[in-house]
């Protein structure tokens, strides 16, 4: 009596069984490694209660926050202008809106976002979904914060886009031709967007670019979120960064 014929699989060679095996685990490894990314991407760095309650105390600023953006707009007069701001890695938005109150007061609208999955580098949306939420704005400009400000370099082609606002940051291409305003402020004590790194960028941004060092401060301090991993030492106070932020914005910001 002869054996039943086997069936294809029972006849696969085991090589070809092993390499089936080995894309199990591959696809296994992956879906592991894109759960852990988001989880930990949805730790973000909270804005610190004192700050936030000034910014609730502050009469001359009105605030309308979400989960997906903080939009801070002048209870007063508005001058027309306004910032798309872009938040950095795993920060929450609200953590920026204090430090930026100051432009607020001044008559601009500021539009803090969180993005996609608090990582600037994977957002997708066209800079025109967070202008829509300031509508009476007429005059944009984009900036953001460490990976948020090398974000906003490329938004800041879009012809929608006035100038650029880097905070601790700088673009990662040459954006030397880019023939609009840019404002870069750093801190001398930044140790993740180190002094080093941003004269090393100066190339990349126009001739014309306006370069302003908040001595004493750190990379923490462009927000209110607390320390950050790898960041140097602040040797003064949020008030004078916040002071210094003002006075920098106000000159690009406010229609003279």
């Amino acid at each position: 009596m002869t054996d039943a014929p086997s069936s294809p699989a029972q006849r696969r060679h085991p090589i070809a069984r092993r390499i089936g095996a080995g894309a199990i685990a591959l696809v296994v490894l992956l879906v592991l490694a894109i759960v852990g990314f988001l989880a930990d991407a949805h730790v973000t760095y909270a804005a610190e209660r004192d700050p936030v309650l000034a910014l609730a105390g502050n009469s001359a600023v009105d605030v309308q926050y979400s989960y997906g953006s903080v939009v801070l707009s002048p209870a007063g007069e508005s001058n027309g202008v306004g910032l798309v701001f872009l938040a950095g890695a795993k920060v929450d938005p609200l953590a920026y809106a204090e430090k930026l109150s100051g432009a607020v007061e001044a008559g601009s609208t500021v539009v803090i976002v969180r993005p996609i999955a608090n990582y600037a580098i994977l957002e997708w949306r066209p800079i025109g979904d967070f202008t829509a939420l300031a509508p009476d704005v007429s005059t944009w400009y984009v900036g953001g914060h460490s990976l948020g400000g090398v974000k906003a370099c490329q938004y800041a082609t879009d012809d929608a886009i006035a100038g650029l606002v880097l905070f601790g940051s700088y673009c990662a291409g040459d954006a030397s031709g880019l023939g609009k305003p840019v404002l870069s402020i750093s801190a001398s004590n930044d140790g993740l967007s180190t002094p080093a790194k941003i004269e090393a960028s100066r190339a990349q941004l126009p001739a014309e670019t306006d370069f302003v060092v908040i001595e004493g401060a750190n990379h923490a301090q462009f927000g209110d979120y607390g320390p950050q991993p790898g960041d140097g030492e602040s040797t003064t106070p949020d008030a004078r960064v916040r002071d210094d932020i003002t006075e920098a914005l106000d000159r690009m910001l406010v229609p003279r």
